[in-house]
């Protein structure tokens, strides 16, 4: 679902010494030119002809904007504060009707410093720590309102396998019962979606209750909504395997710490992983991260892409451009971690064919920089989202 209207935008001309447009070899002495929100043009300096109408701006290395695949920003905020916190609820331990799109603040301070430091786009929503917390959604980190930022109102269910769990309710309290409340969840709503299609059929069979829970759920067993399955030890990443083959339906792994154990496993599975942040805190479930997870990952084929993840302390978000250079200075190689920030993490998502990569047609995402974006002394010097350009400070 799509909401809302973007803001109008400006033609623009971007030149630099490096466009990465992923989609393709990088573009030396090249030029980017924006049309009504969308990539018009790319080429070398010497094939395309600015018109006199539109705005130049130059960089040293211009990449497309950057994705961030799994947050809680702009439900978490950075006051740390009650009133800042809706990132998870702890009423119910199964929750699939919670929608993130009903709780989004768009003018959230976070949305703004990801903004500023290249994140264009975010997969956001109902974090870690209930069995089923709830619904997430990808905005774009711009626009003064939910309707303004949406790009996708329904991307994944947000599930949790592990010890996080039982921090939050009395039960469940172990990995048993964690994996049977949400087998007894999906059952359920197999069950509900059963009832559903027999009165459909026949028109003297009456029709369930609606349930927003199960309705919820019945998108997850139809393969419509993939469910994002947050698992770091070996036993929790195998029992979300063994869940998806049964009930079949799409999985993602959120986080993933010891990934690197079962890399045939998840292989074998085709199952994509949001990895961990290469910085997290290594402690509770996520005691056995490695640095060079996103390597590993890379040699074994399994598609990646990197996350900011939900810290429980101010600022409570990473930038997942400094955790890609960490990868890289851990065994990954640099257009892996460039692809894995923007065309991986878009088709993780879904959104292959619209963000992700500077191919005429797609939004006009695009992130500025004065020198290599994974140096530590590069500044992000400029950020353009949907052809409009939202930052213009080097930071």
């Amino acid at each position: 679902m799509v909401l809302g209207a973007p803001p109008a935008q400006a033609q623009l001309a971007i030149r630099a010494d490096t466009v990465h447009t992923m989609d393709g070899e990088p573009v030396v002495d090249g030029v980017v030119l924006v049309r009504d929100g969308a990539i018009e043009q790319v080429g070398p300096a010497s094939d395309v002809t600015i018109p006199d109408d539109y705005r130049t701006l130059t960089a040293a290395v211009v990449t497309p904007g950057l994705i961030d695949t799994r947050s809680v920003v702009g439900l978490a905020g950075i006051l740390n504060s009650r009133h800042d916190q809706d990132q998870l609820e702890t009423s119910d331990p199964v929750q699939p009707e919670l929608r993130a799109l009903d709780a989004y603040n768009a003018r959230e301070d976070l949305v703004g410093w990801l903004r500023i430091l290249g994140v264009t786009t975010v997969h956001t929503g109902h974090g870690p720590g209930a069995p089923i917390s709830g619904q997430t959604m990808v905005v774009k980190t711009a626009g003064e309102t939910v309707a303004e930022a949406l790009v996708d109102s329904t991307a994944m269910m947000a599930m949790t396998l592990g010890r996080s769990v039982e921090r939050n309710f009395d039960s469940p309290g172990t990995r048993a019962k964690n994996v049977s409340v949400l087998r007894e969840a999906l059952v359920e709503a197999v069950a509900y979606r059963d009832r559903q299609q027999a009165a459909a059929e026949d028109d003297e069979t009456e029709p369930p209750d609606r349930n927003l829970k199960l309705e919820a759920l019945g998108h997850v067993l139809d393969g419509e909504v993939p469910a994002l399955v947050h698992a770091h030890t070996v036993p929790d990443i195998m029992a979300a395997l063994r869940l998806a083959e049964e009930f079949d339906f799409p999985l993602v792994l959120d986080g993933a710490a010891e990934a690197y154990l079962v890399l045939d496993e998840i292989a074998a599975a085709g199952v994509p992983v949001l990895i961990h942040p290469p910085m997290i805190r290594t402690s509770g479930d996520a005691e056995n991260a490695a640095f060079d997870t996103a390597a590993r990952l890379h040699e074994a084929g399994i598609p990646f892409a990197f996350q900011s993840g939900y810290e429980s302390y101010v600022p409570k978000t990473r930038v997942v451009l400094f955790e890609a250079a960490i990868a890289i200075a851990n065994g990954l190689p640099r257009d892996a971690a460039l692809a894995a920030l923007t065309t991986g993490a878009a088709e993780v998502l879904g959104l292959g064919d619209r963000i992700g990569s500077l191919a005429p047609g797609n939004d006009a995402d695009l992130v500025l920089y004065d020198g290599d974006p994974f140096e530590y002394t590069t500044h992000v010097c400029g950020v353009v989202i949907d052809g409009v350009l939202v930052s213009e400070q080097c930071k």
